[in-house]
């Protein structure tokens, strides 16, 4: 049985849709990042980049400057934790492999910068290609599908053949269909119901429905700290479904409820 892995969120940054300004100084997410680890996080994702819906793009030494102490100071005592950094900038990543970082995750799934899928090839890391409608700051100007499931099928498989066309081991790649990414909330829900569809790809599946704006429609127009049960509800279903990594800022609840599915659904691998 495949046990979930649980990748928690470290956001330095000023304007993430949920912990902007929370962890700006390297010390305060480096601790953040420490207790994730106790709560039952295996990877720590740092980005130091919003791609909230309307945020904009910024500059490579910025990014640099916010993530590099950051996963330096997790790097010394990661034990056997995995960090990953979060960015869609060959620069970024490779800054970001030097001080330590094992997987790129890059939600551009190599559009971003022309050099990464060359970068990730040369250094053997691990990269997770996320499906995009447009970019963070257009992608919900009315996103329109004819069948949301096919198509976001049709682009990870697009994106997977050109990375290992480029070199990257197709063991070291997984994928994600891009919940809350240029998506409505119905297509957010048509891709949850039906995300066997994208497991059977074959590469491992992470979803991100953590806080998402989604869950607070459904839930009533509960404000981000307030979706704690959506979250855990969502990577519940989406175990279920077959996802193997879940992107989530409050990990130790959605870390528990993984552990019960887990022991409970026993998907044998």
């Amino acid at each position: 049985m495949k046990r979930p892995t649980v990748m928690g969120v470290i956001n330095v940054t000023p304007d993430s849709f949920s912990d902007g300004g929370q962890f700006r100084d390297a010390d305060s997410a480096i601790a953040h990042g420490k207790r994730l680890a106790t709560e039952g996080a295996a990877i720590l994702d740092v980005g130091g980049e919003s791609t909230r819906p309307g945020s904009e793009p910024v500059a490579q030494a910025e990014e640099l400057a916010r993530v590099v102490p950051v996963i330096d100071g997790l790097a010394a005592n990661a034990g056997g934790l995995e960090i990953s950094i979060d960015t869609a900038k060959a620069g970024v990543a490779e800054a970001a492999l030097d001080a330590g970082a094992t997987i790129v995750n890059d939600v551009t799934a190599f559009r971003g910068s022309p050099d990464m899928a060359a970068l990730v090839a040369e250094r053997d890391a691990t990269c997770c290609l996320m499906h995009m409608l447009g970019e963070p700051r257009t992608m919900q100007d009315h996103p329109t599908y004819d069948d949301v499931v096919d198509e976001v099928r049709a682009f990870l498989e697009e994106r997977m053949g050109f990375a290992v066309a480029e070199g990257v081991a197709e063991d070291k790649i997984w994928l994600d269909p891009g919940i809350g990414f240029g998506k409505t909330l119905e297509h957010n829900l048509e891709l949850l119901r039906r995300l066997d569809e994208l497991v059977a790809i074959g590469p491992p599946l992470a979803v991100g429905t953590s806080r998402k704006s989604f869950l607070g429609k459904l839930t009533g127009g509960k404000a981000e700290g307030e979706r704690l049960a959506g979250s855990i509800a969502t990577n519940v279903i989406a175990y279920e479904r077959g996802a193997s990594i879940f992107r989530v800022h409050d990990v130790a609840e959605v870390a528990d409820a993984l552990t019960v599915a887990a022991a409970t659904v026993g998907r044998p691998r």
